[in-house]
């Protein structure tokens, strides 16, 4: 009778501590089985993080094809303007500027050029005519910058939320966790380890998009600053040409 009992204390103890190594088993941490195991409220903010990466994913394309034909046409358009003003041939260098209609330098001198020739071709240049033009060199210069500066807005909301975001996430998928540990009476790291994994996952996704929204945000203001200095000495360089071409 003893041998028995001690046989069965023994297979019961043996059977309770295979349970308990094989428990921490059926806890999955793959993507799928987190996203299956999240409540409402966690999944509805990682289909918004998605939104929001897909969102500077666009932005980020965009101005970086946008930046870069800005780039390339004005480098081919800078010394053929240049050589039809040396000429005085305004005419041509309007239509330079019209063949690169992508060019941030050329849209501001274009306005620049359009607005000097109004006053008509024929007698002596006015202070008028001159300062209108530079007028309008400002003014074509201030809607430029806001085309560059298109979508780096949304860039910047971005990176600054986006980790917020993820931590709202977070905090919520505790609390889930530690109120499953209320209903079910059980405790122990293995009880939450699963539910604090599904609510870091929105922690880390909004680190992934915040992380890049703010590096590309950084570098296209850098971009646009750049663009902003050209136009200025562009600008100038045409005002000044105005001012000789008056002297003569």
């Amino acid at each position: 009778m003893i041998l028995a009992h001690l046989a069965s204390a023994a297979s019961s103890h043996a059977f309770a501590a295979l349970a308990l190594f094989q428990e921490p088993a059926t806890t999955s941490f793959s993507l799928a089985d987190m996203w299956a195991h999240m409540s409402w409220i966690p999944k509805g903010i990682v289909i918004l993080l998605f939104i929001m990466s897909i969102w500077s994913l666009a932005v980020m394309i965009d101005r970086a094809l946008y930046f870069s034909a800005a780039r390339t046409q004005s480098r081919e358009f800078a010394p053929k303007v240049a050589g039809a003003l040396k000429n005085g041939n305004l005419d041509e260098a309007i239509k330079v500027a019209d063949r690169t209609k992508k060019s941030h330098l050329a849209e501001v001198v274009t306005s620049g050029l359009q607005e000097f020739r109004s006053f008509g071709s024929g007698g002596a240049i006015t202070d008028e005519q001159i300062e209108s033009s530079k007028r309008a060199l400002e003014r074509s210069e201030a809607i430029v910058h806001s085309k560059l500066k298109r979508g780096l807005g949304g860039l910047a909301t971005i990176g600054s939320t986006a980790p917020f975001i993820g931590l709202l996430g977070t905090v919520i998928g505790i609390l889930n966790a530690f109120q499953q540990i209320a209903t079910q009476k059980t405790s122990g790291i293995g009880a939450v380890a699963g539910g604090i994994s599904e609510a870091l996952v929105t922690t880390a996704f909004g680190l992934v998009v915040a992380i890049p929204a703010v590096m590309t945000f950084n570098y296209f203001t850098n971009k646009v600053e750049a663009f902003d200095v050209e136009m200025d000495n562009s600008s100038s360089e045409l005002v000044d040409y105005f001012i000789k071409q008056s002297h003569r």
